[in-house]
């Protein structure tokens, strides 16, 4: 990652999981990294650099807080319940073309989930977390899952939640916001 002067915010997407192979959506279920995933979670901290940062959060969520341990931030790591994953409600487990089967032409930033969330529900859990990393004196870290950070990001630059459906995420990857002359901006998404 470039150096800049002005802080970054770095986002890191956990590591594989048996459902996120499979497409499943994965929102509450504590579902554990694969041990490809362990691996890949191992080698992200030589790829984050030797970026001090002011603070590192967290989902409580076991397959962002092993990601962060595995990277070497086990210590450092604050857990943040805004952080975990859109709630999928009746929804949870299933992939898009499972849902589909039952309700075609289903689009999660449009309809939600029901007993779940809406991406407005996502958004405001997303904007708490801003308002704390705009106070952050220094570089920020987080750990966190696909859908909220996608939302994350798209409010970081003043789009509406349901714009983070643009923001293509894989797992292992991270992304740099910051700042450019009064400016949210996105430095960087989606490196492996």
């Amino acid at each position: 990652m470039a150096h800049r002067t002005e802080p970054e915010i770095v986002l890191v997407r956990h590591g594989e999981t048996e459902w996120s192979l499979s497409g499943q959506h994965t929102g509450t279920t504590d579902v554990p990294l694969t041990d490809d995933g362990r691996r890949v979670a191992e080698s992200l901290g030589e790829r984050l650099g030797d970026r001090e940062y002011a603070v590192v959060l967290s989902s409580p969520l076991i397959r962002s807080l092993d990601t962060a341990r595995l990277a070497g931030y086990g210590e450092e790591v604050e857990l943040r319940d805004e952080l975990r994953e859109w709630d999928y409600g009746a929804y949870e487990g299933l992939s898009t073309p499972q849902i589909r089967e039952k309700q075609p032409g289903w689009w999660l930033w449009r309809d939600g989930c029901p007993g779940g969330e809406s991406a407005a529900q996502v958004g405001e859990r997303a904007d708490r977390v801003i308002a704390d990393l705009r106070e952050v004196d220094g570089n920020a870290l987080v750990f966190a899952h696909g859908h909220i950070l996608r939302v994350l990001a798209a409010r970081w630059i003043g789009l509406e939640p349901g714009c983070g459906s643009r923001f293509g995420l894989e797992t292992a990857t991270f992304s740099s916001l910051g700042v450019e002359r009064e400016n949210a901006v996105i430095w960087m998404w989606n490196a492996p």
